[in-house]
Order: C-alpha cells, then structure tokens, then sequence
C-alpha cells in the first residue's frame, strides 16, 4: 500500500530481525495446515462411526485432495483418540464333521473377470444379552458386495438357504456361477445343494483346515463384528437386524472404501466394470500332475515335481457327472481295498 513500511523498517520498529519475522511466517502455515487435516480426519472419523483405521482414513483425505503421509494420520487419530476399534478373538463356529458329500474345490482356480462368477458364502454367531443370533451371508468374490444375509436365532440349513434366496433374488446370475463355501453341514445340505442346482451353480468347498480359500468372506466377518457389533449393544434380535441392514445395505456397499478394490466402494466398483468383462470366468487345471507357473514377466517357468501338493486330492471322487463321492477317509478306491487299481 503507498506509505506503508516494508518488512526490514516494521522489523527494526518492533526490535525483531527480519530472519526471525520469515521463521515466524513459515511456523504459522504448517500449524493451520495442521489444524484443517485434524478438522478433516475427526470429520471422517464421525461420519464412518469410528469404523475407519488409519489407511482408509488416509485413503478418503487423498480422495479430498489432501496428500498426507499415513504416518501423520496416526499420529494425530492417536492423539485425538480416533483409532479403529480391535478385533476380538477368533472362535470357530463350522460343523464339517459330517458324512454328507463335499465337493471339489473350484473356487482356487478361477481367475474372476466380472460379476457374477464366483460367490462366497460363510455363517458367524452374534452373542446378544439373553441369546445367541447367527448371521448366513453371501458375497460376490469380485466385487466383495454383500449380495444377500438372513439373521435368525438358529443355525440351520433354512438360514443359509434364505440368504441365497435372496441373493439370487437380487442379483438373477446366469448358469455356471461357482458358489464357494466351507464344508458345513448346513452348506453340504440336501436343500442347499437342491437350491444351487436348481438355479444352474456349480458347489465348491474349502480344503480341510484351510480358511484362505474363503478369505473374502471371513474378511467381510472380522470388519463387521469390529465395526459394527463390537461397539453396539442391542435390546434383541430385530434391533440387531435393523442394525445389520443398515450396516450391509447402506454402508458397506455403498459408502466404506475398500482396500482390496484400489479404495473404491464395491458399489462403485461394480459401476466401473463393463458388462462384456462378466462374461466368464477363465478356470485353470494341472495336466499329468505337473503344476505350470508364470514369473512377473509372463514366461513359464520349469514344472514343479509332480509330488507338490496340490489343493485337492483325486483320491475319493468319481468322475461320472463331475461330482465328488464320499472323503477318501469314507470311500476308498478299489486300490486301497484289494482291487485292482483303475487304468
């Protein structure tokens, strides 16, 4: 402004230096810096009920256009007392010991290319006050959409047939889906199997003691126990239905980001995908007991010896309409009972 002093006579007049001005200068700006990511982080961190750990939290800044160091988020969501809440321990609710047929499993070879190729399906208990509720859901493995749930105060075959039901309701796939679960009793059920076939779906089961091939449903399990049952408590069951369905519907399809999908909602995820790339899933299998791999750079590699394990084992499954017989343990072959062996 004309007349004004500049910045060295203001100096001498209030007997600072001028370095001593600048510094005072560039001190202020990170502060407010500081103040506005704070301001945002406590806003996300309301809006999302506290569910949000520090990656998704530094991922929705990003998304706002505010590059800030993962770091920095934890430092200030610890200092505000902002952090996720901690998952509980693991208890194992599957009853696979049964002599009903399991099937082969499908699921580790497919390479998904869209919707509507692969589901996978798992059940957990919720304790309430006075009683026990036990959740069935079923998730499109591509997307990790939440595609149909049935909650009930039993744990039956009827539960997980409903949460199909509505899944198929809902999203109407076409034939040849593989629909993913562990060997449950409830999921190797006559109904359960009848409604699968029904609807053109091929079963496939995890591999005994392995969880990882049904890991995006256990996932979905651990992220709504830590993030919505695990903070609430509720009067009974219909409370915690409603509670569910506005966790599934309008929550976690729509609104929470998730790490797998590039921090995208599953929702938004699914929109971004054409429809031509729904087509079919491409299945992989091993030839004479030789497992072929590809390096990064997409050139194969020498066979492994044909003695590695592979994620299934022949032994026990007949081939007549492709569908497994009874465990090796309940069906030998002809070899292990004295016949002669299969040519």
């Amino acid at each position: 402004m004309p007349g004004a002093l500049g910045v060295e006579p203001m100096c001498r007049l209030a007997g600072v230096s001028r370095a001593g001005f600048y510094r005072f200068l560039a001190e202020c700006q990170p502060e407010e810096e500081d103040m506005e990511v704070r301001a945002a982080i406590q806003s996300i961190a309301l809006e999302h009920r506290r569910r949000y750990g520090y990656r998704r939290v530094t991922a929705e800044l990003r998304r706002r256009g505010m590059p800030v160091n993962h770091k920095r988020v934890v430092r200030l969501m610890r200092e505000d007392n902002l952090l996720a809440m901690q998952p509980k321990r693991f208890v194992a609710t599957t009853e696979s010991d049964h002599e009903l047929e399991v099937y082969l499993n499908l699921a580790h070879r497919l390479k998904l290319t869209g919707i509507n190729q692969l589901w996978v399906a798992d059940m957990t208990y919720i304790r309430l006050r006075g009683e026990f509720a036990y959740l069935a859901v079923v998730l499109d493995a591509f997307s990790r959409r939440v595609v149909g749930w049935e909650l009930s105060s039993a744990m039956t075959a009827r539960l997980a047939v409903t949460a199909l039901e509505r899944a198929i309701a809902g999203r109407r796939p076409g034939p040849g889906l593989v629909h993913h679960s562990d060997r449950g009793v409830q999921y190797a059920s006559a109904e359960y199997v009848r409604m699968l076939r029904s609807h053109g779906m091929w079963p496939s089961m995890s591999r005994p003691a392995n969880p990882y091939d049904n890991a995006a449903c256990e996932s979905f399990m651990k992220t709504l126990k830590r993030e919505e049952i695990y903070v609430h408590k509720y009067r009974d069951i219909a409370d915690l239905r409603a509670h569910i369905e506005e966790f599934i519907d309008q929550y976690y399809n729509r609104q929470r980001l998730h790490s797998a999908l590039g921090y995208r909602t599953p929702e938004e995820f699914e929109a971004s995908v054409p429809p031509a790339a729904s087509a079919g899933a491409s299945v992989s299998f091993f030839r004479h007991g030789e497992i072929y791999r590809w390096n990064r750079n997409g050139e194969q590699v020498q066979p492994r010896s044909p003695a590695h394990p592979i994620d299934e084992s022949p032994v026990g499954y007949s081939l007549a309409g492709c569908s497994p017989a009874e465990p090796a343990s309940a069906s030998p072959t002809e070899q292990q009972s004295g016949g002669e062996p299969e040519k």
